[in-house]
């Protein structure tokens, strides 16, 4: 049984770290930008180890991100979230995480 869609937020001064669980879709993407994108947050690490679904909203919700955080994000990918990445051909960027 999957997991249902979660975000936990910690916040320290301009920097956010948002654990994503679950199902990341058409549902729950814009859920997972908006935690990701609090007022005065300049850094942002996206923990999304805990995903077990994700698609092109998601794909759609980190290029946004990208654009919000140039050159201050990292993205923690789970296994499935690394192989719909390297699939699209986003898997060599600067933001995603080497295992």
């Amino acid at each position: 049984m999957d997991q249902e869609f979660s975000t936990q937020v910690s916040q320290a001064g301009d920097h956010v770290t948002v654990r994503v669980t679950g199902e990341v879709d058409m549902a729950t993407a814009d859920l997972m930008y908006k935690a990701a994108t609090p007022e005065g947050v300049r850094e942002l690490t996206l923990d999304l180890r805990e995903v077990t679904f994700f698609d092109s909203a998601g794909i759609h919700a980190l290029i946004r991100l990208t654009s919000r955080y140039p050159d201050t994000m990292t993205v923690v990918p789970s296994h499935t979230v690394r192989r719909v990445l390297d699939i699209a051909g986003l898997g060599e960027q600067a933001w995603l995480s080497r295992p």
